[in-house]
């Protein structure tokens, strides 16, 4: 039984994964923001009983014969106490909203190239975190007889916008900062690892292909180009197997580019 599962385990694809560490919010800051959310939830319930269940607001309605400034405070006073559990909401709900996206950001979406092992033979293989001699990384890529496709994810929505073909990024507090487009970083890093490959003396040259990766069921903002492809996670694998076999890509140059990719890794 062991070496029928060995050999089982053979015919998959091979995934080198990065050891990366992702830091996450601390469980006391996430207790503190929810806390600070919900109370103040409690302070727009209570300001609105108070405001629209009792009579104490008659205190602010302006009476007959009032002096002037009286009158404005009571008037000032009013407001108040009809716009303070608005407020209170607004805020409330902003800072549990705020708990909720930096935990979802935390948890970061499992590799692309996780669900292919078991799809694509021992003649691919894929990696995860690459790092460059130049200090830049590579999200995803996949080796196999077509040569290596880059996959970079795409940003969300929620994170990201497209103004006037300007791309930007959202950082917090309503500021947006310039951001490359998402198709030119792609290709910009396949041309630095088809760069890596060729600055070894090797008699080959690998294809290198760009994609970029969008959620699956969503309509992309951008389309793809001769350089790029755009695609989804279920669409990965027939992007894979459409690609044509580069026949000089032979297996044992594939087990050096393995080599040089796990140094890298």
């Amino acid at each position: 039984m062991a070496p029928r599962a060995a050999a089982a385990h053979d015919l998959v694809m091979e995934v080198i994964r990065a050891r990366t560490t992702v830091r996450q919010p601390s469980r006391l800051s996430q207790i503190r923001g929810a806390s600070i959310g919900i109370i103040l939830l409690g302070l727009a319930l209570a300001l609105g009983y108070i405001a629209l269940g009792t009579p104490y607001p008659e205190r602010f309605l302006p009476q007959p014969r009032m002096p002037a400034a009286l009158t404005v405070a009571t008037a000032l006073g009013w407001t108040l106490l009809l716009v303070a559990p608005t407020l209170a909401a607004l805020a409330g709900i902003a800072w549990l909203v705020n708990v909720i996206e930096r935990t979802a950001r935390s948890r970061p979406e499992p590799p692309a190239i996780g669900g292919l092992a078991k799809s694509l033979g021992p003649e691919y293989f894929g990696a995860t975190g690459v790092r460059l001699p130049d200090g830049r990384g590579v999200a995803e890529l996949v080796v196999g007889p077509h040569g290596i496709v880059v996959i970079e994810p795409l940003l969300p929505a929620s994170l990201t916008r497209n103004q006037g073909g300007r791309w930007e990024l959202h950082v917090g507090r309503g500021r947006w900062v310039p951001l490359e487009n998402p198709l030119d970083r792609v290709v910009r890093t396949a041309d630095r690892v088809r760069h890596w490959l060729g600055t070894d003396d090797r008699d080959f040259v690998v294809k290198v292909y760009a994609a970029l990766l969008i959620g699956d069921g969503a309509r992309s903002p951008i389309e793809r180009t001769a350089a790029c492809a755009v695609i989804t996670r279920q669409q990965l694998p027939a992007y894979l197997a459409s690609l044509p076999i580069q026949r000089s890509f032979s297996t044992e140059r594939r087990g050096q580019v393995l080599e040089l990719i796990r140094g890298a890794v």
